[in-house]
């Protein structure tokens, strides 16, 4: 037998271990995992002194294209996400125009993916008011889950996103369990929020700290633990979007040990940003929720490395520079979204591996089997024989500086520009085929797939 790749010599994570092996790929599959692997191949990598993982599942993305490709298209949205250690991501049902609600807008937005993807990806349908009718045809699609807005969220576009009222949200929660998929939830009080918003900026307050102060800790809390009774209530597998406070992890595991179907992420810029530096980083670092405090981001630091954050997701939330740079010194107006795909894995593999010594099994979890557990992807998420070679490498010797110019990103500002990352993604394969390494940048014509899911749900089994 003549394999098409054979990786020698890498410290290959495995689900339960790390160990010095051989992996054998041949028609996109993962064919064979030993100490030493001598057959023939059209290629031979050597990975000696370099850590050989699973790619990461970003289940959390904002690709803008159709509508608002001018924000983030698939091609430079999926080079970044390539060039970032990514094998297979999510597309959130918005910023595109129109929004995914229904079975048109979802085929639209698979029309314009066709052949503009690096990487393999899914698609995600959105619950908004006015669409409860339309769930079940997206579910008939293949959308990988649900997806709404707790806050407010939109524009005035008639296409656009809109957030849902307690009403749509319970009806809708009720729907989607009789359709076995899952609901994902950005949980915060919109009146809460949205009012303590209204009152600074009408006391002039609109600095970066005031944005923050207008979205505290309970905000999230609360909206944390209505989501969780609506889902009791209806029996809706829930799955919490970007969490940013232990004590909303905390009200999440108490469900989940009371034996809810429920399950959360969180993302790098909450464990690696604090909001004490958002005034200097500026808009680059504006997100919903906010960054917090070093206390708090200790807080949700203690509770990743007790093994109670699912996942990790990027929530890749790109747009032009206008809306990040704009004239006004009201922060309340720029864009709410962070440009960061390209740096969720070194970041997160310095932070938790190298620095806190969190398991790179572990981490391994969270990034891959987590997410294609959860979310039902098939042969993804682990290094085994028969999974799909979705394998990146990280060099956790080699320490960079991110630039502007490294980025993929179709508009390059990111709010780790400047940041020293103490190991670095050296190559990315997507089922065996090489689409981003070091040293050549991005390789080759765009090769991802969009995935057919398996129906039902799963349930965690985390360690």
């Amino acid at each position: 037998m003549i394999y098409d790749l054979i990786i020698k010599g890498g410290n290959v994570v495995l689900k339960d271990k790390v160990i010095k092996n051989d992996i054998a790929i041949l028609n996109g599959k993962i064919a064979a995992i030993a100490e030493t692997i001598d057959h023939k191949a059209e290629q031979i990598i050597d990975a000696s002194e370099q850590y050989v993982m699973p790619g990461m599942i970003d289940t959390h993305v904002h690709i803008c294209e159709p509508g608002r490709t001018e924000w983030e298209g698939f091609l430079t949205g999926t080079k970044a996400l390539a060039a970032g250690g990514t094998t297979c991501y999510a597309d959130m049902p918005l910023n595109a125009l129109p929004a995914t609600v229904d079975r048109h807008t979802l085929q639209l937005k698979a029309e314009a993916a066709h052949g503009k993807n690096y990487i393999d990806y899914a698609f995600y349908g959105g619950l908004v008011a006015g669409n409860l009718e339309r769930l079940e045809e997206l579910s008939d699609e293949g959308v990988i889950a649900f997806k709404c807005f707790m806050s407010t969220c939109g524009t005035d576009h008639p296409d656009d996103f809109s957030n849902v009222d307690d009403y749509t949200l319970f009806a809708g929660m009720k729907k989607i369990a009789e359709l076995g998929k899952i609901l994902s939830i950005h949980a915060e009080n919109a009146l809460i929020t949205d009012r303590l918003g209204e009152e600074l900026n009408a006391q002039g307050r609109t600095s970066a700290a005031d944005y923050v102060s207008s979205r505290p800790v309970f905000t999230e809390v609360e909206a944390v633990k209505r989501a969780l009774y609506f889902g009791k209530e209806t029996k809706c597998p829930i799955h919490f979007v970007h969490i940013s406070t232990a004590e909303a992890v905390e009200e999440i595991m108490n469900a989940r040990s009371g034996g809810q179907d429920v399950s959360l992420e969180s993302c790098p810029h909450y464990f690696t940003i604090s909001s004490e530096q958002l005034e200097k980083i500026g808009p680059a670092a504006k997100c919903s929720p906010p960054l917090r405090s070093m206390e708090e981001q200790e807080k949700l630091w203690k509770k990743l490395l007790e093994g109670k954050i699912d996942m990790l997701t990027s929530d890749h939330s790109p747009c032009p520079p206008e809306m990040k740079y704009s004239s006004s010194n009201n922060f309340f107006e720029v864009w709410g979204g962070i440009t960061g795909c390209q740096n969720s894995v070194d970041l997160m593999f310095d932070e938790a591996v190298l620095k806190r010594k969190l398991p790179i099994t572990h981490f391994s979890r969270m990034i891959s089997s987590n997410p294609a557990e959860r979310f039902n992807i098939p042969n993804k998420g682990e290094i085994a024989v028969s999974m799909d070679a979705d394998i990146i490498f990280i060099d956790a010797n080699r320490s960079y500086v991110v630039e502007e110019e490294g980025l993929y990103y179709r508009h390059k500002h990111s709010p780790y520009i400047g940041r020293l990352i103490n190991c670095r993604i050296t190559k990315t394969f997507v089922r065996g085929k090489i689409v981003y390494d070091l040293d050549q940048g991005i390789v080759g014509k765009p090769i991802g797939k969009a995935l057919k899911l398996k129906y039902g749900r799963s349930h965690l089994n985390l360690i």
